[in-house]
Order: structure tokens, then sequence, then C-alpha cells
């Protein structure tokens, strides 16, 4: 799977473990950085060139990494198509892509644990929209929010 990566410094250096996870799994990485946490930066940034890159199918997913992951959720979100998903457990990130169609899984570095956001990767990576009527129904009226 093509799968885009980015944090801004609050995410470094779970954004690094994160790559070394999907890599090893045998997906292709986009990576937006960052690989130095000294350097204070934005995560607005990162959300717009990793939800472009949604945006041009050039990824199917990404994960973006702030220090809360409330930041880059917001942000991230703001770009038209873009399903953004700030989770802190396993089945919160299965669920935002099966049931949300959710394209982007946001973490908090400073706020979950190394193996713990290794599974919620996992757990996003592995799953996929159902696209039951019920939550077809209900994308499109997310959908329909999104031109407003």
């Amino acid at each position: 799977m093509r799968i885009a990566v980015g944090a801004d410094h609050g995410g470094y250096p779970l954004n690094e473990r994160v790559i070394e996870e999907l890599r090893t799994a045998g997906h292709e990485i986009t990576d937006f950085g960052t690989h130095d946490g000294s350097i204070s930066d934005d995560y607005p940034d990162y959300a717009r060139e990793l939800g472009q890159a949604i945006q041009r199918n050039a990824v199917e997913i990404g994960i973006l990494i702030c220090g809360s992951g409330v930041g880059a959720s917001v942000a991230a979100s703001k770009l038209k198509g873009v399903r953004a998903a700030l989770c802190g457990d396993t089945y919160s990130a299965h669920q935002s892509r099966e049931h949300d169609d959710c394209n982007i899984l946001c973490l908090g570095a400073r706020v979950t644990g190394v193996e713990l956001a290794l599974e919620i990767v996992r757990a996003f990576v592995a799953a996929s929209f159902t696209g039951e009527e019920r939550h077809r129904r209900r994308l499109k009226k997310v959908l329909e929010i999104e031109k407003l």
C-alpha cells in the first residue's frame, strides 16, 4: 500500500518508528518528515502536504503525527476529501476506516506510547471501508457538509 507519513517536531521520533514499521511490513512510504525534533515547526504545514498527497491520489492513506494529534487532525480535515481521525485505541482506528472511510490517521506522540501507537497504525492500515449501505449513506451526508 502507498502510505504517506508526516510529523512536526512534536511527532518526532514516533514518526521514525512508524515509518520503520510500515516499511518492514512492505508498504511504499512517502516520507514528509520531520527528521529533527529539535527544530520547532508547524503541524499545519505537514497536514497540508500530506492531505494534498491524498487529494492527488499519490498515496492511499496517511499517518500524521504531532504532539497531541489534535492540531494535525483539525488541520488535515480542512482539506476537501480528507477525513482525518485522531485515534488513541485500535478499535477507533479500524472503525474509522471501516465505517467512516477515513484516509488519515492522526496520532499524538506525547500522549500515546510507542507500542500502542504501532498497534493503532497496524489496525488502521489493515482496515478498509466496508461500503455497507448505512456507512455509504452517512458518508454521503458528511460529503454534503463538506460543501458548506
